[in-house]
């Protein structure tokens, strides 16, 4: 029964678009904006991240669903919104989150004018669709739904634990041209993935009509495909499982390389363009995998009375008792140890930007010399964002405005459009006090005052020593 549990995992997941860092993208007074744009203007000479704390990151958010949404005070009855709320949803809507820590981070302007960062940093990136069907059969039962195919296909999350080491090196290569690169190498820690799965379940009268059921699955082909977990199963606590974890960070888990690429582009004396791909690599899964396989056409007969809701509660156990008997005799999960490669998920980031107000150090033409760290005032932009996910790129707009007050303080506003809202609002700010350096992002500040109204949250801080140019 582990096997099944795992092949519905999806259904059961309790966290709540991820990776999205639309405050900090551009905010080039962090040097940690570099992580979003190899190619971004360095005003600094020399910069070295406090280790654990140069970069706390958290993203999570639910596509068309709240918290408040099914445990907000409320006159409709709980099973009503839930049910209400299981309709609502599309296979498309998701569940995501995404952790990062900084270890370490440091970088350095040579004599050419090459600026050369690294560092180490730690990343949980999951995702999860929501199984519509699959929710409705296991809510509605099957007692209103026969000869209606369930899909079962819609079952897809994908589940990634890993430490990223990473080497860039960024120079401004005319007056106006500034470009980047980031070679990463991936030591996977744990991962789970489960996409690109078929078949259907249908429950119809058997022929002789005499309240017998025949249960059929055709053309099943569903893969859960997990790397690092195996070996966990059978320790002793969770003292054992993290030194197991965290004994594959250096260079233990299984290996994978990956690149960010980057530039800025001074059009004119007022207007800067940016772009970025990062993370275009893979994760090579060959060490202490394994994988769960359930593939064919099978027919359950001769459970002589449907399964009903599991809003029926302790009533319903029984049938799903038996059910998940016969599923166990007649739909065997095949147990293999297939080593597989899992890509990691593509980001592209574009922006556009106007200058406007006085340039940084009271000098017009400052604002063309990006490379040390000239800057118009004010400025208004737009910015893209795009990730590639199992069932599809998602995509984010971006409005914002950003203002720089003397040579310590950095702020910027953002509106946001994506899959969650369209009223997301999010405020950063970036600190230069002598050689300290700290920053601070948040996402969808309106709903601060209720967050479980929020189907997305974001939070990022980080604190740097930083070296300007003398």
């Amino acid at each position: 029964m582990k096997k099944y549990c795992l092949l519905f995992f999806a259904l059961w997941v309790g966290v709540a678009i991820a990776q999205n860092k639309q405050v900090l993208y551009g905010l080039t007074d962090a040097p940690q904006s570099l992580m979003l744009n190899p190619g971004g203007i360095v005003p600094q000479k020399k910069h070295f991240g406090i280790p654990f704390l140069s970069q706390i990151h958290f993203n999570g958010g639910a596509s068309g669903v709240s918290v408040f949404d099914i445990f907000g005070e409320s006159d409709v009855d709980i099973n009503t919104r839930i049910h209400n709320k299981i309709f609502e949803l599309n296979p498309t809507d998701f569940f995501t989150a995404t952790q990062q820590l900084e270890l370490l981070s440091f970088g350095w302007k040579n004599k050419s004018g090459i600026y050369f960062s690294g560092g180490v940093y730690e990343e949980l990136d999951f995702i999860t669709y929501f199984p519509r069907d699959l929710a409705i059969l296991a809510w509605e039962g099957n007692r209103d739904y026969l000869d209606y195919p369930f899909d079962l296909g819609e079952f897809s999350f994908t589940a990634d634990l890993l430490t990223v080491y990473h080497f860039g090196a960024n120079k401004q290569v005319t007056d106006r041209l500034t470009l980047g690169a980031r070679v990463k190498l991936y030591s996977g820690l744990i991962s789970f993935s489960s996409t690109d799965n078929t078949g259907t379940f249908t429950t119809s009268l058997d022929e002789d009509g005499v309240n017998v059921y025949d249960h059929t699955v055709e053309n099943a082909d569903i893969t859960v495909n997990t790397s690092g977990y195996a070996s966990l199963k059978d320790l002793d606590g969770a003292g054992e499982v993290s030194s197991k974890v965290l004994g594959r960070s250096f260079f233990g888990g299984d290996l994978g390389v990956g690149l960010d690429v980057g530039a800025t582009y001074q059009v004119t004396d007022r207007i800067t363009a940016t772009a970025s791909i990062l993370d275009f690599g893979a994760i090579f899964y060959g060490k202490d995998t394994e994988n769960y396989q359930a593939s064919g056409d099978y027919n359950l007969n001769g459970i002589e009375l449907i399964f009903p809701s599991l809003a029926d509660g302790e009533a319903a156990l029984p049938y799903f008792d038996n059910l998940e008997d016969d599923l166990e005799r007649e739909v065997p999960i095949d147990t293999l140890t297939n080593s597989y490669t899992r890509f990691r998920p593509l980001k592209v980031n574009g922006s556009l930007e106007y200058g406007f107000g006085d340039s940084f150090g009271g000098n017009v033409c400052d604002c063309l010399n990006k490379g040390t760290g000239g800057v118009w005032q004010q400025a208004l932009g737009a910015q893209f964002y795009s990730i590639v996910r199992p069932k599809g790129p998602q995509y984010a707009g971006t409005l914002y405005y950003r203002r720089t007050f003397g040579s310590f303080l950095t702020g910027k506003v953002t509106y946001t459009v994506d899959a969650f809202s369209a009223s997301n609002l999010g405020l950063g700010a970036v600190v230069d006090i002598g050689k300290f350096n700290f920053y601070i992002t948040a996402d969808n500040i309106l709903r601060y005052g209720n967050i479980a109204k929020a189907k997305s949250v974001s939070l990022q801080l980080g604190f740097n020593i930083k070296i300007h140019e003398q």
